[in-house]
């Protein structure tokens, strides 16, 4: 019996490099960074972030959308509709109890939940609105999405932390695989940038702090890296069956090979110094993907630019690929952590590189920390890629690892 296997058919993509895949595609490949101060961080110790440009959700979705969802659902909305257009596809006309929603988020509509406590305090109960929790529950991702495509399959919120858009991108693949759908918007998205999230991840020092230079903050597998710069964003991928997409004419523009899920079982922040689990992930998703380590031509890194993660990584990645010639980059370096939107973001990053022939670039990398000892990127670099990975791992030690392989 042939083997079946998942195909990517359209991409969307909002994120701190732009709104639209074109717009972020061109601002990752130039490596510019995307970080500036950020006036809702003012009083805080981190003034810093990656912010989506220029997102305007009663343009892009419509005033009544704009003020009923928090920022985390329009991002993904948006995304999506890019998506599903991408594709070739109109849900209009779509077997919607065919059609799944598998999307990550870490925290949901936290921007919602500390306005509307602030108005709890201040003005009293009365005057909390009521829609406050279908705006802040995380599970609203993938039920607004539903709601918006008419998608009536399954329609699940996934959350493991930084790893929530590749572990939804992996299980959306599963169902495919199953025959439980015949299409899934799958993903993940973010917005957490708010003053009490930030101020707990400065309180672990898990943050850069260079308020001074935001534009050089993020800077991956670099000696002098100091942390990461929060982001936010929505990447959103279209699967299918293959056989079913080239049925229907569509564009084929990459195939999820394989997925690997693992996890640490260590610590509820750090990760394990011996990559144990990591590494667990990295040679599941290979043999998921029926593809041995001299195989991978790329590896999007987790690569978060925070001192313990990237040394982490890269020494997983030395004892799992050996001396395999992939070329390895952190996109982090521009688009900041996007969290549990990293992993749709970079996946979404990893197929335009398939497609495109090009590695982009890590930017900030002016010094390679020695005990990185990997091939990593510094400008954009022309390359085949019939195989790459694309890694993401969360607070829990919740890891993912999707291989994602040339149509």
């Amino acid at each position: 019996m042939m083997a079946v296997s998942v195909a990517v058919t359209g991409l969307g993509l909002v994120s701190p490099a732009g709104i639209g895949l074109p717009a972020g595609w061109d601002r990752v490949c130039a490596g510019e960074p995307t970080a500036d101060h950020d006036p809702i961080l003012a009083d805080g110790p981190v003034t810093i972030s990656c912010r989506v440009p220029d997102f305007d959700g009663a343009r892009l979705l419509g005033p009544r959308a704009a003020r009923r969802l928090d920022r985390f659902v329009q991002l993904a909305l948006v995304a999506a509709r890019e998506a599903v257009a991408d594709a070739g596809l109109d849900h209009a006309g779509w077997d919607g109890a065919r059609v799944g929603v598998v999307l990550g988020n870490t925290a949901g509509g936290t921007a919602t939940v500390e306005q509307q406590s602030r108005v709890l305090l201040t003005e009293g109960p009365a005057a909390v609105l009521p829609q406050l929790l279908p705006m802040h529950l995380a599970n609203m991702l993938a039920g607004t999405a539903s709601i918006e495509l008419g998608a009536l399959g399954p329609s699940l919120t996934v959350a493991t932390a930084c790893a929530s858009g590749a572990t939804a991108i992996g299980l959306a693949r599963d169902l495919l695989l199953a025959g439980r759908c015949d299409v899934v918007v799958t993903g993940g998205s973010e917005a957490m940038i708010t003053p009490l999230e930030m101020a707990g991840f400065a309180q672990m020092r898990a943050l850069s702090r260079r308020n001074a230079d935001p534009r050089g903050a993020s800077r991956p597998f670099d000696v002098d890296r100091d942390g990461f710069v929060a982001g936010e964003g929505a990447g959103i991928l279209i699967l299918e069956r293959e056989a079913d997409a080239s049925a229907r004419g569509a564009r084929v523009r990459a195939r999820i090979a394989g997925f690997g899920a693992s996890a640490d079982a260590h610590h509820v922040t750090a990760p394990d110094p011996s990559g144990r689990g990591i590494e667990l992930a990295l040679r599941a998703a290979l043999a998921d993907a029926g593809a041995a380590p001299g195989d991978v031509d790329h590896v999007n890194a987790h690569g978060t630019s925070t001192p313990l993660n990237d040394v982490t990584e890269a020494g997983v990645l030395r004892r799992v690929l050996g001396g395999a010639d992939a070329l390895v980059t952190s996109t982090k370096g521009v688009t900041g952590h996007c969290l549990g939107a990293a992993g749709a973001v970079e996946a979404v990053l990893t197929v335009r590189s398939i497609e495109e022939g090009l590695v982009p670039p890590t930017a900030n990398l002016t010094t390679l920390d020695p005990a990185v000892d990997l091939a990593v990127a510094v400008k954009p670099t022309p390359r085949r890629i019939d195989l790459a990975l694309s890694n993401s791992f969360g607070f829990g030690g919740q890891n993912a690892v999707l291989a994602v392989s040339r149509a």
